[in-house]
């Protein structure tokens, strides 16, 4: 029996070493897992950190470039200010306020239109000037306000020359930043200014990026919340960089997106579900182990479910590598890929099996050396991540950022993300920081640039730089017809137009609006230039087509040659505007060459322009009053208000005169207030119902106001508000008919009396009558003066006193020289007359004798 028992139990010593081996393998198994899932979440969480981190310094870069360019967007407008020489002769040999602060050419609108709360002027002796803080006249000096020294910066801008002649600075002022930029003050070019040999005074602009600014800059950048706080205020984790470089007081902040975190919250609670999976079934594996490893079959099936849990541990790997928007690579030290995820034939349109064996070289491309060199260089690997391109397998070129990360003697490993939209993101930031949104021309920085390359050639008077500054005439019309919708296509039309008349090496610009700049080089001369205008001027003005429409526009052309007329960038284009203005002044739809004396006749308006404004303030103008009679009894009615000036050098000039620069530099509001206010004075002096008249300007009706401006004048003088009259044109409706329509009736509500003047001349005065509250109407003196001799102008008269009469409207016919005229307009029943013949304008004084007279020959009639 013993015997018996010994043959059929086996011996215990195979199967023993049969367990330990089966668990020894299943514990390095297990470690083996372990280390793979805790390599993985390791490379997860430090591919989201460096995504976060590429994410934070991207970040960083647009908001040294907003700020960048605020900067030289400052630069550029101080430029522009500090070259013109009236403004070194009314800044620097002189300083003249008057000019610079109520003229408004360095004044208010810096702070209301273009946001600077700071314009100084800094003398030869570093002290203010002239200072213009948030719009208002100061005499507080540049460093008081800002509280920092700029002793350097005003230096730096005078030790500069020619286009360098610019200093600007990023300061911080009480934790906020403000951009500084100073320029100095340039000799003017007239002859008859005499340069000064001293140090020149200079122009200071500062811009206070407050918060609102900080914020708006940021967005245009695609920086979320950008702010300024400070350094003690920063915690962990926020993104922030210095405000001003070396001051650690303040930084700079902004809401930065973290890609990072949304990988590690996607992938590591999926990775710890795989390791809980990974566990449990080992544990599983070390029961079945131990309950079979009595034989032999029982430990070759432990085998088999280990081999198959470990395929099933490296399948739920791939899975993982395969969910990341990234595609994982490997290769050898011969730099050959070994390995390339299922998600680089998704991403690159390519296939694996091309690509594995490939030298990594044949697929991407560094910029400058080969890849290879690079990955092969540590020093070179600057933190590890490069940028790439590659032909996709839709023939695209395509970019991407490499991660890199050595295996010690077995090569490289890392990661590849496209970013391929952020790079032409990029490129179309820098594309439109140098070109025109609308049409795609360089806008005025790159042809600024562009031309003083140009100059930089140095034109000869054979060959010169010519540069055209082009307007559209009758632009504005499209836009108020048709809308803007239209003007667009109409500035696209012209902008493919303009470009096909010039060659590849010149360029065209759009500046602003519909305004274009051209610079052509190696031209012959003036007759070169002419024949280039006129076929400029024929492209433009054919037919554009808009839906249904055809519009015509046309265009005035003003030209400057360097270097005959100048060799700098900002003079040449600011004599091409010059001949610009007189080419629309001689009727548009045509050219002129800068010429010396148009900068005298410019010169010479700005002098009349401030002879004008010293006119009003020191009240040297005076009133004359042309009278106005009933036809029917020759009675004076009233008589019509007439601005007369007597300058001091020139004599008396006429309204057509100094009208229009009024009207230019907005000094009509005042001089509307002084000629409404005197009439409204002298006319309270007459008997009653005698009614003062006064003209409005188109441009002083709409400025705003006029109702409290006229109430005032009333109020002030006494006058019943039915004796006075004000005279307007159709065309202070053309603009915005709703807008003067509400004025209008406010003024009618005030009870004066309202006349169209210059009735018959528009285009549309009958719907006016028909909808706006009109007293009378004026027959322009143009249907006047051929009254006896044309048919034509006696049925108009006809026609114009019968719709008056229809609409109970008083209708006043002006210019009457002769009586045959008088004769006319009695038998066509017009109510009222003025002209010559009844009388010419006279000061108050006579025409109280008039009214004097004309009361004493009726009290005789009366008698009689």
């Amino acid at each position: 029996m013993r015997k018996t028992e010994r043959s059929t139990n086996p011996p215990m010593g195979p199967r023993t070493s049969n367990l330990t081996l089966t668990r020894n393998n299943l514990l390095g198994f297990s470690a083996m897992l372990l280390l793979i899932f805790t390599c993985v979440s390791a490379l997860v969480v430090y591919i989201g950190r460096e995504q976060n981190l590429r994410a934070e310094a991207e970040g960083a870069f647009y908001v040294s470039k907003a700020l960048q360019a605020r900067e030289r967007a400052l630069g550029v407008t101080l430029r522009d200010y500090a070259s013109l020489g009236e403004t070194y002769v009314h800044l620097h040999q002189q300083v003249d306020t008057d000019w610079a602060y109520a003229n408004d050419n360095l004044g208010p609108s810096l702070y209301r239109d273009r946001g600077f709360e700071g314009v100084f002027v800094v003398g030869p002796d570093n002290r203010t000037q002239y200072a213009v803080i948030e719009g208002q006249a100061s005499t507080t000096a540049v460093a008081d306000w800002l509280r920092h020294p700029v002793d350097a910066l005003l230096e730096q801008a005078r030790s500069n020359s020619g286009d360098t002649a610019l200093a600007t600075e990023l300061l911080n002022v009480q934790g906020v930043p403000v951009l500084v930029a100073a320029a100095p003050l340039l000799a003017a070019t007239d002859p008859h200014v005499t340069i000064d040999a001293g140090p020149p005074s200079v122009l200071i602009f500062v811009d206070r990026l407050a918060p609102s600014k900080l914020l708006a800059l940021g967005e245009e950048f695609g920086v979320q919340g950008l702010h300024a706080l400070p350094q003690a205020s920063l915690v962990p984790g926020m993104p922030a960089m210095p405000m001003v470089e070396g001051d650690l007081s303040a930084a700079l902040s902004w809401t930065a997106p973290r890609p990072g975190d949304y990988l590690m919250l996607a992938l590591i609670p999926l990775m710890g579900i795989c390791a809980l999976l990974g566990g449990l079934m080992t544990t599983r594996l070390l029961r079945r182990a131990h309950l079979a490893a009595s034989t032999l079959d029982a430990s070759y099936q432990s085998l088999q479910s280990s081999e198959a849990a470990l395929a099933a541990s490296e399948a739920r790997f791939r899975d993982v590598a395969e969910a990341s928007s990234d595609w994982i690579w490997e290769v050898d030290p011969q730099l050959r890929f070994t390995y390339l995820s299922e998600r680089f034939e998704t991403v690159t349109g390519l296939t694996r099996s091309e690509c594995i064996g490939r030298p990594i070289d044949s697929l991407l491309h560094a910029e400058g050396d080969a890849l290879g060199q690079l990955l092969r260089s540590p020093n070179r690997r600057a933190r590890a991540s490069l940028q790439c391109s590659y032909v996709a397998g839709d023939g695209l070129v395509r970019i991407s950022r490499l991660s890199v990360r050595e295996m010690s003697g077995r090569g490289f490993r890392g990661t590849a993300s496209d970013i391929t939209d952020e790079v032409a993101a990029q490129r179309r930031i820098a594309y439109l920081s140098e070109h025109d949104a609308l049409t795609g021309l360089p806008n005025r920085t790159r042809m600024q640039t562009f031309l003083e390359g140009r100059l930089k050639t140095v034109p000869t008077l054979k060959e010169p730089l010519v540069m055209l500054s082009l307007d559209l005439d009758r632009f504005k019309g499209v836009n108020d017809l048709l809308g803007h919708g239209a003007g667009d296509h109409v500035l696209n039309t012209v902008a493919r137009r303009l470009k096909q008349c010039l060659r590849d090496d010149d360029l065209v610009s759009r500046i602003g609006g519909d305004e274009f700049v051209l610079v052509i080089a190696a031209m012959t001369g003036q007759d070169e230039a002419e024949t280039l205008c006129k076929r400029l001027i024929d492209c433009i003005e054919q037919p554009i087509q808009v839906d249904e429409h055809e519009v015509y526009v046309s265009a005035s052309i003003g030209i400057a040659m360097a270097p005959a007329d100048a060799t700098e960038a900002n003079e040449l284009l600011r004599y091409a505007d010059i001949a610009l203005y007189e080419a629309k002044d001689a009727g548009r739809s045509t050219w002129r060459f800068y010429a010396g004396e148009m900068n005298a006749r410019i010169i010479e308006r700005r002098q009349l322009e401030h002879d004008l404004r010293n006119a009003i303030k020191h009240d040297q103008l005076s009133l004359v009053f042309q009278p106005r009679y009933r036809i029917d009894g020759r009675q004076m009615v009233g008589a019509e208000a007439l601005v007369r000036w007597r300058h001091p050098t020139r004599g008396w000039l006429p309204p057509d005169m100094f009208i229009p620069i009024a009207e230019e530099t907005g000094l009509i509001v005042a001089l509307g207030n002084w000629v409404l206010a005197n009439a409204c004075t002298v006319a309270a002096s007459w008997p009653e119902p005698l009614f003062v008249s006064v003209n409005l300007s188109p441009v002083e009706f709409q400025r705003g106001q006029l109702v409290s401006r006229v109430e005032t004048a009333l109020a002030n003088t006494g006058l019943r508000p039915s004796r006075l009259e004000l005279e307007l044109t159709e065309s202070v409706m053309l603009d915005d008919a709703k807008g003067a329509l509400q004025t209008l009736q406010e003024l009618k509500g005030l009870g004066v009396r309202l006349a169209l003047d210059d009735f018959g001349t528009g285009y549309s005065s009958l719907s006016y009558l028909r909808n706006f509250p009109f007293d009378g109407l004026k027959i322009d003196r143009s249907f006047i003066c051929e009254l006896t001799d044309s048919v034509d102008d006696q049925s108009i008269i006809q026609a114009i006193v019968g719709l008056g009469r229809a609409l109970s409207l008083t209708v006043t016919a002006e210019g009457i020289e002769t009586p045959e005229q008088l004769a006319v307009l009695e038998n066509v029943q017009c109510d009222e007359a003025q002209g010559y013949l009844l009388s010419r304008p006279v000061d108050a004084t006579t025409l109280f004798g008039l009214i004097r007279a004309e009361a004493l020959f009726r009290a005789g009639q009366a008698l009689e």
